[in-house]
This record gives C-alpha cells, structure tokens and sequence, in this order.
C-alpha cells in the first residue's frame, strides 16, 4: 500500500512539472516569435497578439523639418507689386504719405523704407511701401520737405503668411491709401488696376503656390 502512495505522488508530481513547463514554454514563446520569427498581422480573433505603440523617431523627425525648411528657402521667389500715384500729375507731401502709412500699421524699418510685419516679428515682413523716387527709401529727417510722387508697395514670395492672405492685406492697405491720399492705383506696368486685373493676379499667386507644393 505504501509503495502504490509513492507511485502516485511520483506520478503527481510528473504532472506538476509537466504542466509548469509546458505553461512556461507558451508564455515564452510570443518573445521568440517576436525576436526571430516572421512578423503576422493581428487579426481579430488573434486575442494573445499583444499591441505596442511606436515612437517617433526625433531624428527622423527632425531631418523633416529640415528638408522642408530647405524646401521653402530654394523655392523660386515671386514678387508681387502695385502702384499709388498723386493724380494730375502731382506729388504727395511727405508727412502726410508718412501719416498715412504709420497710419494702416506700416513701419519704417529695413533699407529705409515701410513694412508691414507679421506680429512683431521684424523678419517676417508680409509687404512694404517704397518711394518711388530712387533710391526708394524715406528720408524721415526731411519728410516733411520733401514732395513724393508715387509709392510702389510689393510683397515677396513664400512668405511669412499665405500669398493670397497677403495680397489681399496688400490690397486693403492700397486702397485705404488711395482714399486717403486720393492717389491713382496702378497695376505693376502702371496701368490702372481693373477688377478684372486684381483677380487675374491672385489666381497667379494661387497658381505660384500650387507650383512649389508640387514641385
């Protein structure tokens, strides 16, 4: 009787150990699977695939940025322009042109002449105002001797903001001059600017800015 107890507790424990390392290989094996094994998407009824999440790549990350950074800066630059002239041939007087600039939040800054910037940011200019009177620039010293003719304001392109964002900016910033001043607004080529011109050149900046995404 005795030796039929050892009998079973030998095979008891048998089974014990059998069982511990039959569970212990299952558990393991997903880890070597992973490690060695070929990769197979999760299904839904795969209810012992476990999910991870990735991380990002910083340098990846940052090697993106960089190329569009570089994207941007090789981009062919397109300039956009407009005219204000006295009428009659006339002049404006300067303080009063300086008035009215300072006046739509335009400020005298680089190469002596108006921007207007993005925020305060003075290298995030979004268009300026020059004389038209060579070299361009305002002489604030003597503004109020001095008798200008026209003004040319004109935008850069990418810039800081969207182009067509930025032409219309441009736009209102013209034609609150115009009204104040009762100045003449012209096209680049000095013709007077028609409707149908000012829309002709912001479906050109619309087509610019399709042009360098694709590019």
């Amino acid at each position: 009787m005795d030796g039929l107890r050892w009998l079973l507790l030998f095979f008891g424990l048998l089974v014990i150990a059998g069982v511990y390392f039959y569970s212990r290989r299952e558990r393991d094996r997903p880890e070597i699977e992973k490690i060695e094994g070929p990769r197979v998407a999760p299904t839904i009824g795969d209810e012992d695939v476990e999910l991870t999440e990735l991380e990002p790549d910083s340098a990846a990350v940052d090697d993106a940025a960089t190329a569009v950074d570089k994207l941007a800066s090789e981009a062919p630059q397109k300039i956009v322009t407009l005219r204000l002239i006295a009428r009659d041939g006339a002049a404006f007087r300067g303080d009063d042109l300086i008035l009215s600039l300072r006046g739509i939040g335009l400020r005298h800054g680089k190469f002596g002449i108006f921007h207007r910037y993005d925020g305060n940011d003075e290298d995030r200019t979004i268009f300026s105002a020059a004389s038209l009177v060579e070299p361009g620039s305002f002489d604030l010293a003597n503004i109020k001797e001095q008798e200008i003719p026209g003004i040319s304001l004109f935008l850069v392109l990418p810039g800081p903001v969207d182009g067509v964002e930025a032409f219309d900016m441009m736009m209102t910033a013209a034609r609150a001059i115009a009204q104040t001043l009762n100045a003449e607004l012209l096209d680049e080529s000095g013709s007077t600017l028609s409707i149908q011109r000012e829309r002709y050149m912001r479906e050109e900046i619309i087509q610019y800015q399709h042009s360098i995404l694709v590019a």
